[in-house]
């Protein structure tokens, strides 16, 4: 018996910066979670991790992310991927510094 397939969002490193980034509908790179496109399908996920996959010149390390919809778009299912959407913890620069908490960055 297979398992059922738990919805996803392409997630990887900005090439440059570092950023945590993911991947959009439109196939542009967020910094936002909310803004991925939540795949829930395994098939088109294999296919949206390719598309990632050959994007080296602007990212780096791209997989597939557990996620669920949210009340303002997908969400993060596991601690670490909730962790990432944060920025770095070590003092606020980046996303901390950058954007409002209440963005749920």
């Amino acid at each position: 018996m297979s398992r059922r397939f738990t919805p996803k969002v392409v997630t990887a490193n900005r090439l440059r910066e570092g950023d945590v980034v993911y991947l959009t509908a439109d196939d542009q790179w967020s910094l936002f979670h909310h803004e991925a496109e939540l795949i829930d399908d395994e098939a088109h996920a294999q296919i949206r991790l390719l598309f990632a996959s050959s994007q080296k010149l602007a990212v780096v390390g791209p997989y597939l992310a557990d996620a669920k919809q949210g009340q303002n778009g997908p969400e993060p299912v596991h601690f670490r991927e909730a962790f990432r959407t944060r920025g770095p913890s070590n003092y606020d620069h980046g996303k901390q510094a950058d954007f409002p908490a209440d963005l749920g960055v």
